[in-house]
């Protein structure tokens, strides 16, 4: 397949849409710090300014091409919930490109209830348990790749963005969407993780700490990223994770515990953590504005 020249691809594994609110707030988060975030050396900041932490922007974003951003990083949505989502975005999304009006991209950061999930050519050789008895829910979705598991802990995002408006080939996109992790990880954790050549997704040593899978169709790049911050990874056990059967898995609590003597560190941190991180990395390496939806309550309902 001629990555360059294909505008409706699935790749790798990872492994009408709600109406965009009005009142947006212009966003782009600092860096976290683990030590005190993990140790409790501040005192605890009220609900708004944590928001106002998360979504802080500096002025010099303001040129750059738009991306609404819904922000249920610590919120548990069913797979079905968000697929649903997605989609109603991406058909929103491929009127405006009809019409040259698709102004800016999307960004959806969430958890997931416990499910796994199936890419278009997926094989069932990679189940450890029969499918009329599985253990989670299944879904087979429109991405590439083989199967994997989401569950709580782990941060997933799901950015749509119209290839058009930064560069069309597919390549580019899958190691950029892995370069913001490896540079997210090193910045706000010093974990150094890094790419292995013929695989796609982003590994510390032997354990694979996100995965990636998207699909592509008329420029428009849709699924994308997941990366275990406190993940239970016993469901994984069940699974042959993206088909790779000589690697591990592993989380960003566990390569911390491994290098602190064990020590417990506070989830809920962790994920603010990873996740301002990965959006500050991600609005520079794809040159975004972020803009926050200020109610992300009743998105989902209203798919």
């Amino acid at each position: 397949m001629n990555l360059l020249a294909s505008s409706s691809s699935s790749i790798s594994c990872y492994h009408g849409a709600a109406p965009f609110p009005a009142d947006n707030a212009s966003a782009r988060p600092q860096r976290g710090n683990l030590r005190l975030a993990a140790a409790g050396h501040r005192s605890a900041p009220t609900a708004a300014q944590k928001n106002a932490s998360l979504h802080s922007v500096p002025a010099a974003s303001i040129d750059r091409r738009r991306c609404d951003c819904f922000d249920l990083h610590q919120q548990i949505v069913p797979y079905a919930d968000s697929w649903a989502w997605q989609q109603s975005i991406v058909k929103r999304r491929k009127g405006l490109v009809d019409r040259d009006e698709d102004c800016s991209d999307t960004l959806i950061a969430l958890q997931h209830s416990p499910v796994y999930t199936l890419g278009t050519d997926s094989g069932e050789e990679y189940l450890h348990f029969n499918v009329q008895d599985a253990p989670f829910e299944i879904h087979r979705i429109d991405r590439g790749g083989e199967v994997t598991y989401h569950g709580p802990g782990q941060l997933v995002m799901y950015p749509i963005l119209n290839l058009r408006y930064h560069q069309m080939d597919l390549h580019w996109y899958l190691r950029s969407l892995e370069e913001m992790i490896i540079r997210a990880l090193k910045s706000s954790f010093s974990i150094k993780a890094s790419r292995v050549d013929g695989l796609t997704g982003v590994w510390v040593g032997e354990r694979k700490v996100a995965a990636i899978g998207i699909h592509v169709s008329r420029w428009i790049a849709y699924h994308g990223l997941a990366l275990n911050v406190t993940t239970d990874l016993t469901p994984f056990e069940m699974i042959v994770p993206c088909g790779i059967k000589d690697r591990g898995v592993g989380s960003i609590k566990e390569i911390l515990q491994e290098t602190s003597d064990g020590r417990v560190m506070d989830g809920a941190s962790l994920m603010d953590i990873a996740y301002k991180s990965l959006i500050e990395e991600f609005a520079e390496i794809f040159k975004l504005s972020l803009e926050f939806s200020s109610d992300n309550s009743n998105l989902l309902h209203n798919v």
